[in-house]
């Protein structure tokens, strides 16, 4: 019976949580939040995959200086260190 009596306690314990959630620190902004529209959507979706292939743009000019242009650094600035 310990068990169960554990079980149904914290059953009790989580059900209170929940019904309190909408009153706590976080209960605010809950409610304020609202499904965006899509054309917020969009615009969202369109800044986020700008930056995401300017992110990948930069790695990849690095990638192909470093490699094409880094042995030649390497063989003519720093071969005396």
């Amino acid at each position: 019976m310990a068990f169960l009596d554990r079980a149904k306690r914290a059953q009790d314990n989580f059900d209170g949580r929940l019904r309190t959630f909408g009153h706590g620190k976080y209960g605010r902004i809950l409610r304020m939040a609202r499904r965006p529209t899509s054309e917020e959507y969009v615009k969202v979706l369109e800044v986020t995959a700008l930056g995401a292939v300017l992110i990948g743009l930069t790695g990849f000019a690095l990638y192909i200086f470093f490699n094409q242009a880094g042995p030649w650094l390497w063989a003519n600035f720093f071969s005396g260190l």
